[in-house]
């Protein structure tokens, strides 16, 4: 019978303790770990064995599965799993001597903040002077910076809070004449009951006839928000701010709105977007979504949707904005083909870009450029300052 070593190290043994607290970690920088991923990292250390560079990249292989989380895990494991007695001889001996000192390197804001102590009563409810506390905290320069603030490069608790700000942002759609009418100053037809109401109560004379207007309702809106890999922490944010922003206490009028997420697969998130709560909505659609995180296949996506979801699409009236950074892994002739459909049989199609925010940014990618050239503009969305302008930029777009 063969057996098993238990993780540990010479020194102390509690390697699988440390292993365990270094996912903790982890999970507060807002990197996905769980308890799977973790009973994975512990099979591979025991089949790698505790060389620092093979320990490493076991870990790596197994705990990390976004792009933008790379480097986050590599600047927590060199922090986490460093002896500082160790690492101070060492640097005594390879680097010379000098008067001034280093500066440190500075970390990102998540590793910063995972490092950081933890709050030992962090699962209480929050004391009404810690709420003023953090108000006073929140100066108009801190304000001014989440505004500006790439949504990728924020910390655990500041996406949280833009994530909180965002659903404050309205989104006014643009409006249309339907063909339902009701009484009002200007019109183009006299309203006859409404005149024989007034005379009624006036002795049967004709004092003023009131006339019909065409009523204005907001633009039918069909969403596709790419919910790839490096969509991800742009995806869940802009859900949120969608949700809230059209929702019909703050459009003033039923507005139909029909939201897809997609990535190798095409999900149906109305039923989700129907729930008043965006807590709630946002949760009803993390269990929805199958391919959260993976890859992209636009033009599969949009093949589904014009095969089952076409009825979606009200006349040419339809305002359609797809999200996404451009990144598709599919064929670029099924996607040019998916897309020239969706155009014709919408009113107008936008595209929503986080990748704007680099300057002289091309859509070089082929997926990008088969975008570029269908969509009739193209607008980006990846800070609150952004956001807070979408509608501007979405009324310049229509207007053109």
């Amino acid at each position: 019978m063969t057996t098993v070593s238990q993780l540990g190290d010479a020194r102390t043994g509690k390697l699988a303790d440390n292993l365990s607290g270094f996912g903790r970690t982890l999970r507060r920088a807002g990197v996905c770990v769980d308890a799977a991923r973790m009973a994975l990292a512990q099979q591979a250390v025991m089949l790698v064995g505790l060389r620092r560079d093979d320990f490493c990249a076991a870990l790596e292989a197994v705990l990390v599965s976004r792009e933008q989380d790379r480097l986050v895990f590599r600047e927590l494991f060199d922090a986490y799993f460093r002896n500082p007695d160790v690492a101070q001889k060492l640097l005594a001996q390879m680097l010379p001597s000098a008067e001034s000192r280093a500066e440190p390197a500075r970390r990102r804001p998540r590793v910063s903040e995972a490092l950081a102590p933890v709050r030992a009563a962090r699962n209480a409810p929050p004391r009404e002077d810690d709420k003023v506390d953090f108000d006073a905290a929140m100066t108009a320069s801190d304000l001014q910076r989440l505004r500006q603030a790439d949504f990728n490069q924020l910390s655990a608790s500041e996406y949280l809070l833009v994530e909180r700000l965002a659903r404050d942002i309205a989104l006014p759609l643009p409006r249309y004449a339907a063909r339902r009418t009701r009484p009002g100053v200007r019109g183009s037809r006299p309203h006859w009951p409404g005149a024989m109401h007034h005379a009624a109560r006036n002795g049967g004379e004709v004092l003023r006839i009131p006339l019909l207007q065409r009523r204005q309702q907001p633009l039918p809106l069909l969403v596709l928000v790419d919910v790839s890999g490096s969509m991800e922490r742009y995806a869940r944010l802009l859900l949120a701010f969608l949700h809230a922003a059209t929702a019909p206490r703050h459009t003033g009028a039923a507005l139909r709105r029909d939201v897809f997420a997609f990535g190798t697969g095409l999900t149906d998130l109305t039923p989700a977007f129907r729930l008043a709560d965006t807590d709630a909505m946002l949760q009803w659609a993390s269990h929805a979504i199958t391919d959260y995180a993976g890859g992209t296949r636009m033009g599969d996506s949009l093949a589904q949707l014009r095969l089952h979801h076409a009825r979606r699409l009200v006349g040419r009236r339809t305002l359609v904005l797809l999200i996404s950074d451009g990144l598709d892994t599919g064929a670029p002739e099924v996607l040019e083909q998916e897309l020239g459909w969706l155009r014709r049989h919408c009113g107008r199609l936008l595209w929503l870009n986080p990748l704007l925010r680099f300057d002289g940014y091309a859509p070089t990618a082929r997926g990008a450029s088969v975008l570029f050239r269908q969509v009739h503009g193209m607008v980006a969305v990846h800070n609150l300052g952004r956001l807070q302008d979408l509608a501007g930029s979405m009324a310049a777009v229509l207007r053109q």
